[in-house]
């Protein structure tokens, strides 16, 4: 995956348990479980807001893009260059 979400170092970073980040923001323990393991295939720009605001961080804090094998893209070779 290249997205790497680093929600838990940011938790940890500002000192917040995950049950009070999902009671501040709005969603269920559950899913605040799966976007910090990586597992969310999607993140709502308002629940990134708000997470953002609580934790007093930029979005890029959160959220790390890895570099991967460029010449693999949605299942499809690149041409070569």
């Amino acid at each position: 995956m290249p997205i790497i979400v680093n929600l838990d170092v940011m938790l940890a970073k500002r000192k917040v348990v995950s049950k009070a980040l999902a009671e501040a923001i709005g969603i269920t323990p559950q899913n605040l479980s799966i976007l910090k393991t990586g597992k969310a295939k999607a993140i709502r720009l308002s629940t990134l807001d708000a997470i953002c605001a609580y934790l007093d961080c930029q979005p890029g804090d959160i959220l790390l893009f890895e570099e991967t094998d460029r010449s693999v893209l949605v299942g499809r070779a690149l041409p070569k260059e």
